[in-house]
């Protein structure tokens, strides 16, 4: 668990690896059906969050146990690309077995250790591709890290004060699960960081994290797309800055042009104190998916 930065079992997915080539590596992961957070979605489809999350794990594996980058570095992600299948990606109310395949390249090394590179995966379920994805990442030790932040190091706690809006209109079966509050007009929320959430936060952090972005920005497009539902089947995003605690942040989504009949494809924007944090575009299927 430490390997894919997880407190808990049943939010480590990858279960083995090893070495096909000096930068490629297979990881074997495991999409539990009974997730919690990372619940069916659509027409009994795994969430393709929860394969997003599988790849970045099986990232986090390769870099830590291929590479030898110490536990205690930090893994900062400035783009994150994925693209599914839903039609392949059904649960059938088992576990599924994947297969990742990591391709890391673009290295840049410092004192004999990768400090940033890019990432590709490409994701297959019993030989059926299901998944691929882009990353770009860098590492940093906690002294370089400290140095970074600054006086924005240390751990934080944010309870938050203003009402979620309806789980059904934000994809969520589950009103704990509700990142976004109701904002100052029709498009545009404000993003609810609750750092008692077990899945959302494993551990003390300092800043919002990378996964909850990721998932206010599916939320607001859940909005955004209307009652029928919406599966965010693929997704871009780049992330500007880390998102802090005790500072409002505006997610705001809007429709785009081009997208397939029966689908939606959506931009969704997240800014603080007149910056912009990140930015995704999602787009999939509308209503069962």
């Amino acid at each position: 668990m430490e390997l894919v930065h997880r407190s808990r079992t049943q939010d480590a997915f990858p279960r083995s690896w090893e070495r096909l080539g000096p930068d490629r590596f297979h990881v074997e992961a495991v999409l539990p059906h009974d997730h919690p957070f990372f619940a069916p979605v659509g027409a009994d489809r795994h969430d393709p969050l929860l394969v997003t999350e599988a790849m970045r794990q099986a990232a986090m594996l390769a870099f830590h146990a291929g590479y030898g980058v110490p536990l205690g570095h930090h893994f900062l992600m400035a783009d994150l690309d994925y693209a599914t299948r839903p039609a392949h990606l059904t649960v059938g109310g088992l576990p599924t077995v994947i297969d990742v395949e990591v391709t890391c390249s673009e290295l840049k090394w410092r004192g004999g250790l990768p400090v940033q590179g890019r990432v590709d995966w490409v994701v297959h379920r019993a030989g059926q591709l299901v998944a691929t994805g882009m990353g770009a990442t860098r590492f940093t030790s906690p002294r370089v890290y400290e140095r970074m932040r600054g006086g924005s190091a240390e751990p934080g706690v944010a309870i938050p004060r203003t009402a979620p809006v309806a789980a059904a209109g934000a994809g969520r079966g589950r009103i704990e699960d509700v990142v976004l509050s109701q904002g100052p007009r029709e498009g545009v929320w404000e993003l609810r960081v609750d750092t008692r959430h077990p899945v959302l936060f494993q551990r003390p952090n300092d800043h919002v994290p990378g996964m909850l972005l990721l998932e206010a920005a599916r939320q607001a497009a859940c909005l955004a797309a209307g009652d029928g539902g919406f599966v965010p089947a693929e997704g871009r995003t780049h992330f500007h800055r880390y998102a802090e605690f005790g500072s409002p942040c505006a997610i705001a989504a809007e429709a785009l042009p081009g997208a397939a009949p029966g689908e939606a494809r959506l931009r969704v924007t997240g800014h603080q104190d007149g910056e912009p944090v990140f930015d995704s575009v999602l787009s999939g299927p509308l209503g069962a998916g």
